[in-house]
């Protein structure tokens, strides 16, 4: 796929691997429609977008817990750029506690945002997909989803699941020309799950890294479909 002028979402799209990706699409040319719950964040991470590129970036507040509110970040892709030609699933959550001690609230949230927010956004996107002639939907995932351990169950719980949707959602829209993967990342440098990033974790993979996975992967000839893209550090500590 040729990324210059190609209509692109990326949900949790302010900070990080978020972020990073929406800033390698706006370098290669596509016009990006960031998301956040957020709305002073969004504004910020536009003027940073707009900057590189101008009039590339645009955002929408959008909770991906929210059927609705997805669907109106759809919209707003096809209001304001006439389609959607790629989505990026990337919002996500991690609260890490053992199944006796977590709350119903957390393990619902964790549901909600690590697969519900994926399932809404292509159910909304796949028709403006089609309409279009087809397209490319990534699922930002994890190791998590093939590797469970202790304290992770949700979070556990939802990669597999998200693992287990990509596959089948790849075989449902391939023949329209709508192409699905999902990356899975494993250490990453970010402030996920509450821990501040340092400098000691320079071991781990950086957001860079994961947004030019996304990039390679979007331009793939269309005749080859990498659908699942495991990243995980070279060099970690050794035990």
């Amino acid at each position: 796929m040729n990324l210059k002028n190609k209509r692109a979402i990326v949900t949790g799209s302010t900070k990080v691997i978020g972020f990073a990706v929406a800033q390698a699409l706006v370098r290669e040319g596509a016009k990006v429609v960031i998301s956040s719950r957020h709305q002073p964040d969004i504004e910020e991470a536009v003027g940073r977008l707009n900057k590189l590129a101008e009039d590339k970036a645009t955002g929408r507040q959008c909770d991906v817990r929210e059927a609705e509110q997805v669907r109106q970040l759809i919209e707003h892709c096809v209001d304001t750029l006439g389609g959607v030609d790629v989505l990026i699933n990337n919002a996500g959550v991690g609260i890490f506690k053992s199944v006796e001690n977590m709350a119903l609230q957390d393990w619902q949230d964790t549901i909600a945002t690590n697969l519900d927010g994926v399932f809404y956004g292509c159910h909304f996107a796949i028709p403006e997909m089609r309409n279009s002639g087809g397209g490319f939907i990534i699922n930002i995932g994890s190791l998590a989803g093939k590797n469970a351990f202790p304290k992770a169950a949700a979070y556990n719980a939802s990669k597999f699941a998200l693992v287990g949707f990509s596959e089948a959602l790849m075989q449902e829209v391939r023949y329209d020309d709508i192409r699905v993967a999902y990356v899975m990342p494993g250490s990453v440098e970010t402030e996920f799950g509450g821990n501040p990033a340092s400098g000691e974790d320079s071991w781990k993979i950086s957001a860079d890294d994961v947004a030019e996975v996304v990039i390679q992967t979007l331009k793939h000839h269309s005749r080859c479909l990498t659908s699942r893209i495991e990243m995980r550090p070279s060099r970690p500590p050794q035990k």
